[in-house]
């Protein structure tokens, strides 16, 4: 492919597919990030080590409201002009949107993507989701991303290179001996952006992607739009800065600009912290010691004005945008509804982090003084620490919504309306309770998102899950002594109990009482019973499965009647999962078996987290196309593996000259003496020895061994299960299928089958069709004649590269497998072909699952080699 602006973002698939350690990739990020948020707050705690919390909150609450007003003004010209970023990057894919339409789109994804950070994952999710629905393929989405990705980081080193080349930054900072070094560098980069579009006119090869550098004039629209936008983002903070600091607009940008850059680096939310340390540091250096107090309070309003502000609007933004289509489409859709979960999950672990925040701070002077008029002293100390308590209580439960839990959803609905309650009593922080509110008004009506009945107990928290409840807790710990660092520590302190002087011992009662929750869930969640290792099923849960088998409309429900595969039940007995396992794989074979679709989503869940706690991956093999929301629901990455064959019997018949070879097969064999007998079941085992040699031979013959999980073998307790249909000729057997037949009449099929080696020619075909016939005549309406691994995949350069894999082996790989000849067998029959896919977590090594898979199939590794 050509790009524009760009090289192509990695698939999901080839994401899955890169080399390199699995577990560094999983957690060395977030655990960086973790480390350089530390690492900036240690040093916030040294810079500010004169500041107190009350000369912040002074400083804030003394901005005038012309100058919080010029900062409003400034944030919303800045988020007028980032649409520029798509719409340029529209015009240069020669894609055309209406304006406010691409106008929202921008908006809400720059107002998620400056507050959480990661930038290109945010931004282009969100960006995914709205464009996909105007009509824009993948390949144009990716585009676009990319484009504005790169504008961003042009305009940010445009800026910055050229004001530390013309302006003088104060001599006190770590960077400031090469200044010019540092600016001739950064602009040089988009230099070289503008010339390569001049004088590279073919595309550049850079790896299995051909990257056009843009036009000048695209260049210039990059730059322009992108310096505009970090020089009105620096303009906010300069309007909320302190009168008495003697910096011009200037000096005061090649800090800001440094310290952008250093906060997305560091690839924390936001730049939370870092920003903050490296602003400090510098204003620090320019002499301005008096002015820590101020300077931090512009940069806390600063952070309100510019992201809060924005971040808001475009949650509600989002919300109505969404219930509206709702409205128009009477029902969720699959999108919507794997959306909101997660969603709400984030603004509940924001909340609860906003209570602990709120607990860790003072109250201000003024309504400590209306409240002690109101109410008694009591009253105001259990509502501090209850604050604090409901504040850990929702990071906890976070995690519950977003596993879309039903007592999880309770929960928060209670503990939200007691939080803002609490916050009304701790200080009349009508800010945080007005959150609490709205967060509770909106996640009202949405109770049947939240359909799952496990206990909150069960859920699993992932290392990120972990990481990110710890670093709000460590955070504020942090808070908690900055605030109240020229308190001196006394053994008195927790025992202090004072409307006007009690803020400290409030705060510190509070942190306990938040840790203790934190540590309660750890210790319950610790000491609940173990999970054993799956075991094989007995005769009594094969009993409980076979009905279910049986009413499925899926014929390759009774896979599991072969006792190789383990079973999950739901707690109701109305669904199943079979499975096996093989190395860190937790292989499902095909979808959750069972009528009732609630059942079957929930399994899906149980399984994820059972997989999680058994330190496993889950992996489902042959999903029906029709069941795939239930994957993506849970977050997991589909991967067409082939495509199944399924003959409508209503139209079956011999007739035509395609049908000619066919006819004549079955007209031969007939007048030959060969006759099919569909044996019932209870007949089968005394049958069994008589077919014993011809599947013997059959082996011996294919030089194969028998295999496993997705195939059938001849053991009896598994043939014994099913009917079987024989060919005889005269009395003896020659060729056999054990059958797959759903009482619902959906569909039949067959699994083993075999044949003599010196049978006469056609002998499956005869069965085939004989089948075929005799299904129909039972109302059968479809005949499964199984998958054809790797069929139907593309080549094509801008297929995903797992799909090109498999086209290439199902292309030339017939020396291992005779995937092109089994395609073509079936295909004769004039079946039906439909896809198939395997849902994978993401993540995760590709080529590890897919080879537990065929380890799984083949009875072992040695399987996968040997036939």
């Amino acid at each position: 492919m050509e790009q524009q602006g760009g090289a192509e973002v990695l698939s999901q698939e080839d994401a899955l597919s890169r080399p390199g350690p699995v577990w560094l990739r999983r957690f060395g990020g977030p655990a960086l990030s973790v480390l350089m948020l530390c690492l900036a707050l240690w040093a916030l705690y040294r810079l500010a080590g004169e500041v107190s919390y009350h000369q912040v909150g002074e400083y804030m609450h003394s901005l005038r409201r012309g100058r919080i007003g010029q900062a409003i003004v400034l944030t919303a010209l800045g988020y007028a002009v980032m649409p520029l970023y798509d719409l340029f990057a529209l015009s240069a894919i020669g894609r055309k949107l209406p304006r406010p339409r691409v106008a929202l789109i921008s908006f809400i994804s720059y107002a998620f993507s400056n507050t959480l950070g990661m930038a290109m994952l945010v931004s282009g999710s969100i960006r995914y989701r709205f464009y996909i629905q105007a009509g824009l393929s993948t390949m144009e989405v990716a585009k676009v991303v990319l484009f504005c990705t790169i504008s961003f980081w042009l305009g940010l080193f445009t800026i910055t290179g050229v004001t530390l080349l013309l302006v003088p930054i104060p001599p006190g900072l770590p960077l400031a001996p090469a200044r010019v070094l540092l600016g001739v560098i950064l602009c040089a980069i988009p230099l070289l952006w503008l010339l390569g579009g001049v004088l590279l006119r073919r595309p550049i090869k850079l790896w299995r992607w051909d990257v056009r550098l843009p036009p000048i004039a695209i260049g210039l629209r990059q730059i322009f739009v992108g310096a505009l936008d970090w020089g009105l983002a620096a303009a906010v903070l300069y309007a909320l800065m302190p009168s008495a600091m003697a910096l011009h607009f200037g000096s005061f940008l090649a800090i800001f600009a440094l310290a952008q850059i250093a906060g997305l680096i560091s690839h924390v939310p936001g730049g939370l912290g870092v920003f903050e340390a490296v602003m400090l540091a510098g204003f620090g250096a320019t002499g301005n010691h008096a002015l820590s107090a101020p300077i931090l309070g512009a940069l806390a309003a600063y952070r309100g004005v510019y992201y809060l502000l924005p971040l808001c609007a475009a949650t509600v933004a989002v919300v109505v945008r969404e219930a509206r289509g709702l409205r128009q489409a009477a029902l969720l859709s699959p999108w919507f509804n794997g959306l909101l979960p997660p969603f709400f999950a984030g603004l509940t672990l924001v909340s609860g982090a906003v209570l602990l925040f709120s607990g860790a701070t003072a109250a201000l002077p003024g309504r400590m003084e209306l409240l002690s008029d109101l109410l008694p002293l009591p009253v105001l100390e259990v509502s501090h620490f209850l604050s604090s308590v409901i504040g850990m209580s929702l990071l906890i439960l976070a995690r519950g919504l977003q596993r879309r839990l039903d007592a999880a959803y309770w929960l928060t609905l209670v503990l939200l309306i007691a939080g803002a309650v609490a916050q009304l009593l701790k200080g009349i922080d009508y800010e945080e309770a007005g959150l609490l509110v709205l967060l509770a008004v909106a996640l009202a009506p949405a109770h049947r998102l939240f359909y799952r009945r496990a206990s909150m107990f069960e859920v699993t928290f992932s290392f990120g899950w972990l990481l990110a409840l710890a670093t709000v807790l460590g955070c504020t710990v942090w808070l908690v002594f900055f605030s109240y660092q020229h308190v001196e520590y006394s053994r008195d302190l927790w025992w202090q109990f004072s409307f006007y002087h009690g803020n400290a011992p409030r705060s510190l009662r509070a942190l306990v009482g938040a840790t203790g929750v934190a540590l309660l869930f750890a210790l319950t969640t610790l000491i609940r019973s173990a999970r054993l290792r799956p075991t094989l099923p007995d005769e009594a849960e094969l009993a409980r499965a076979l009905p279910l088998i049986k009413q499925f409309p899926s014929a390759q429900a009774h896979l599991a009647l072969m006792g190789d595969k383990s079973l999950l039940f739901d707690a109701d007995n109305k669904a199943f999962i079979m499975y096996g396992i093989e190395g860190r794989s937790w292989v499902a074979m095909g979808d959750p078996v069972g009528r009732d679709d609630r059942a079957r989503q929930e399994l899906v869940w149980t399984f994820r987290e059972r997989c999680e706690r058994g330190g496993g991956w889950p992996v489902f093999y042959q999903v029906n196309p029709a069941d795939l929301d239930l994957y993506l629901e849970v977050g997991m990455s589909l991967l067409k593996v082939g495509e199944e064959a399924r003959v409508q019997l209503e139209h079956f018949n011999l007739d035509g000259k395609s049908k000619k070879t066919l006819r004549g097969t079955v007209n031969k064999l007939t007048r030959e003496g060969l006759r099919l007998e569909i044996v019932p079941t209870e007949q089968v085992p005394a049958l069994l020895p008589q077919l014993k040699p011809v599947s013997d031979a059959w082996l011996r013959d294919k030089r194969v061994r028998e295999k496993g999980f997705s195939l059938g073998s001849f053991e009896e307790r598994y043939l014994s299960r099913t009917p079987m249909a024989v060919v005889w000729h005269n009395d003896k057997p020659v060729a056999f299928a054990n059958m797959f037949l759903s009482e619902s009449m959906e569909e039949a099929s067959v699994d083993l089958m075999r044949q003599l080696p010196d049978g006469p020619a056609g002998l499956m075909d005869y069965l085939f069709v004989e089948l075929m016939v005799w299904a129909k005549a039972q109302g059968y309406r479809w005949f499964n004649l199984g998958m054809a691994p790797l069929s139907g995949l593309q080549s094509r350069r801008q297929a995903p590269l797992w799909n090109r894999f498999g086209a290439l082996i199902f292309g030339r790989g017939e020396r291992f497998y005779n995937f092109q000849g089994l395609h073509r067998y079936k295909d004769k029959f004039d079946p039906e072909w439909e896809p198939r896919y395997l849902a994978v977590p993401g993540g995760i090594a590709l080529p590890v699952v897919l080879t537990n898979v065929a380890s799984l199939i083949s009875g072992g590794l040695s399987g996968v080699v040997r036939r």
